[in-house]
């Protein structure tokens, strides 16, 4: 197969968002009266939106929608005050998307961030690269891992399913090329491990992100 785009997850695979997420949602823990959680704890808690965020840094006492809600809210504010400033892209990223440009692929992001921020990551930290495409999580579209978001994404950029790699750090992102029809590439650089990703669906894992242009060099070798 001729792979001719790369849709690639946002957060924990593009960007290490984890210290500006896991801040702005501590800091909403504790003005509503609730225990923060250590940092490396939301690598486990990011990926599924802001509203799966929300409910799984709450105790479970406090899963009342009233708050939730008020959570979400308050988030958007904290994120929004806050979410350049610990962000930055992965080592070798900027390789990756140079190399996979070079080879002539079509970019897109894929997130269940919130598109406004999502946008905002991408003109922030990323200008430097086209991406045909950046879709963040709206009312349009079921959240990742329903496949619906990421077929827009391949109609937009013009290729089929089959032809896109779509490549993410977490088990969502393998559930959605799986039920998208799309090769899943798994990342091991990001927030969750490779236990999940091989679960969920991971076609191949790589630990560098230079690794997927010796991967696609590789395979285009032997097709």
């Amino acid at each position: 197969m001729t792979f001719r785009a790369a849709i690639l997850d946002l957060d924990g695979t593009l960007l290490d968002t984890l210290a500006d997420i896991g801040n702005a949602a501590n800091r909403v823990l504790v003005e509503h009266g609730f225990p923060p959680h250590p940092l490396a704890s939301y690598r486990e808690f990011i990926g599924e939106g802001v509203a799966r965020l929300i409910q799984r840094v709450l105790p479970d006492k406090a899963h009342d929608a009233a708050i939730i809600q008020s959570c979400v809210e308050a988030y958007r504010r904290e994120y929004t005050r806050s979410w350049n400033a610990q962000t930055t892209p992965y080592p070798e990223v900027p390789a990756m998307l140079d190399g996979l440009v070079a080879r002539g692929f079509k970019l897109a992001v894929l997130s269940n961030k919130p598109d406004e921020f999502t946008q905002q990551c991408v003109r922030e930290f990323l200008v430097k690269w086209k991406f045909a495409v950046i879709l963040g999580a709206t009312d349009a579209f079921p959240r990742k891992p329903n496949p619906a978001s990421a077929h827009e994404t391949a109609r937009r950029l013009a290729v089929a399913p089959a032809e896109c790699l779509y490549v993410g750090d977490s088990g969502v992102d393998m559930q959605t090329a799986s039920a998208a029809g799309m090769h899943a590439v798994g990342v091991l650089w990001g927030f969750r491990g490779e236990a999940e990703l091989q679960r969920d669906g991971a076609q191949v894992l790589i630990k560098h992100p230079v690794e997927l242009l010796e991967w696609v060099d590789q395979n285009r070798e032997l097709s």
